[in-house]
């Protein structure tokens, strides 16, 4: 099932196109059980590994393996409707985790492994995780925040045995059924939720419905130029916590059955996934443009025997410069694409049928109504300046925040889901993006909160008040920059800069450590004491300037 077909003029892809969601649908019949029917022996999943060997698992064993971990899960308590954190990266442990919470009507939630307590601590707890899959070197980090989580019932590992604070996976998979009767979901019923970076405070989780997995297939087939050809078979360097690792890879492939390829590296290397895609035969790649531009060291890229088809790149604005030198490289036109985790894969390109125009991110991807608004939720002309907006009831669109209704609330404008990005649509129906509305940091592909950072920094015991904003940055696009106050008597100095990035990157991620430090005497404020972050920014723009 396809549900665009090649055609003449991006016009006619769009107005022709129709949505045909059944009310009744589950994602791991979408994405894993329809195939084990008619395939079972075809390989789903290539699991490569560092010490260059790999083992493949054709459909049917994916499909026997999630039976039984919705068995095991079910057997130890997990009911309809809880949560199941799942701490791992490129795995066939992480895809039959999520295959198994949703065959049994759960709610699967994917988290980074770089992630520390404090990131781990605020998601497990607002989510009322019951239980969570992971691996012996995430234990300790657990542990550690097991007491605050009165809702977290059991630890299973991967890679155990059994020890007194955790459970063997795979030592109990093999006395699991690998028959289950999947439950009868509707395309509304909750599905996975995946934490989205916010502004102000904590991180807001967006719950996704069973139709979420279809409504990202017109985008994944729009910019892969018509996935599925013949011989395709996907990886991406993107985490598969993140929903562009997620739903825009693992799933999206696998909707239509295409294998797909999962390597845990320890750190993206350029040569290395060079190397990995001749290997495997990699036909088709989600890489955000920092991936990329670390690439660009390599010389010589043609040597490495490379034969992708498509390479779809988003997180970040592409730029003429990387399109060109992807065409020289390569020889591909690389499809730029827009959407954020609430609303994904709303915007994009498809070289097939439509010129890509290096700056703009595309066209609205047929099957969804983007438009540039005003304040007011009236749709503004083209080349006109207004807020990127998606048009409600889009079957890629969350349900909700979880636990948060306030925050869903001020996510729409009549009829309308807010991004909160600024834009123009031009004349020719091209969307640009300008700038954001709030203050989120792009770095690396990553959305990143200044809330949660500076929260964490005012924990430090020299840290009396912070502020986080992103200054920009020729390879990541934004690196984390922050403003500090410290209390009283203490001094400022070089060691007490590398305790300070250190304390942020051991407790929420890697990737949200502060790259620059600025100690401060006092920080803009409003009169009610809110932090101006874009009087930050402007003092940044002016330092640059001078």
């Amino acid at each position: 099932m396809r549900l665009l077909s090649p055609t003449d003029t991006y016009g006619d892809a769009y107005d022709q196109f129709e949505w045909h969601i059944p009310d009744r649908i589950n994602m791991a019949e979408q994405a894993c059980e329809r195939h084990a029917r008619t395939m079972p022996d075809q390989v789903g999943l290539i699991v490569a590994n560092i010490d260059d060997t790999h083992r493949e698992y054709t459909w049917g064993q994916l499909s026997g393996l999630s039976n039984q971990m919705a068995n095991l899960l079910t057997a130890n308590g997990l009911v309809r409707g809880e949560r199941f954190g799942i701490l791992l990266s490129q795995s066939v442990e992480a895809a039959i985790s999520h295959l198994a919470c949703w065959k049994m009507g759960a709610i699967s939630i994917p988290l980074f492994s770089l992630f520390g307590e404090e990131a781990l601590l605020f998601r497990l707890k607002d989510s009322g995780a019951k239980m969570i899959i992971t691996e012996k070197r995430q234990l300790e980090k657990v542990l550690a925040i097991r007491d605050k989580l009165p809702n977290l019932e059991h630890i299973i590992l991967i890679d155990g045995p059994d020890e007194p604070n955790a459970i063997d996976l795979w030592s109990h998979l093999e006395n699991a059924s690998d028959q289950f009767e999947m439950l009868d979901t509707a395309a509304d019923d909750p599905s996975y939720i995946i934490y989205t970076s916010g502004t102000t405070g904590n991180p807001k989780g967006a719950l996704m419905g069973h139709r979420s997995l279809m409504g990202h297939m017109a985008g994944v087939e729009f910019f892969h130029d018509f996935f599925p050809q013949p011989d395709d078979l996907m990886w991406t360097p993107a985490d598969w916590a993140w929903i562009g690792g997620l739903m825009n890879c693992l799933m999206g492939a696998w909707f239509h059955g295409v294998p797909v390829l999962a390597y845990r590296a320890p750190k993206y290397d350029p040569v290395q996934a060079l190397q990995l895609m001749a290997k495997y035969k990699v036909r088709n790649t989600f890489m955000p443009p920092t991936a990329l531009k670390i690439m660009r060291g390599v010389p010589d890229i043609p040597s490495y025997g490379t034969n992708l088809r498509t390479i779809a790149v988003a997180g970040e604005p592409m730029g003429r410069e990387l399109l060109e030198w992807g065409q020289r490289e390569f020889g591909i036109t690389f499809n730029e694409f827009y959407g954020q985790t609430e609303c994904n894969l709303v915007v994009g390109n498809c070289q097939k049928i439509m010129d890509v125009v290096s700056g703009s991110m595309g066209k609205p991807i047929p099957g969804h109504i983007v438009a540039v608004i005003d304040d007011e939720g009236e749709v503004m002309p083209a080349g006109q300046e207004g807020q990127i907006a998606v048009r409600d009831g889009d079957p890629v669109m969350m349900l909700e925040y979880w636990n948060n209704p306030d925050a869903t609330q001020k996510k729409f404008l009549g009829d309308w889901l807010l991004t909160g990005d600024q834009g123009i649509l031009d004349e020719d129906g091209y969307l640009w993006f300008l700038a954001r509305d709030d203050d989120v940091i792009t770095s690396a592909g990553y959305r990143i909160g200044p809330g949660e950072i500076e929260d964490c920094l005012t924990k430090h015991k020299a840290v009396s008040l912070a502020a986080a904003i992103g200054i920009p940055d020729p390879v990541r696009t934004e690196i984390v920059k922050v403003f500090i106050t410290l209390m009283s008597g203490v001094d400022a100095s070089e060691e007490l800069e590398e305790d300070i990035r250190s304390f942020v990157k051991t407790r929420l991620s890697p990737h949200e450590y502060p790259r620059e430090i600025e100690f401060v005497e006092d920080l803009p404020v409003t009169s009610t004491g809110k932090i101006k972050r874009n009087e930050l920014r402007k003092m940044e723009r002016a330092k640059k300037q001078a």
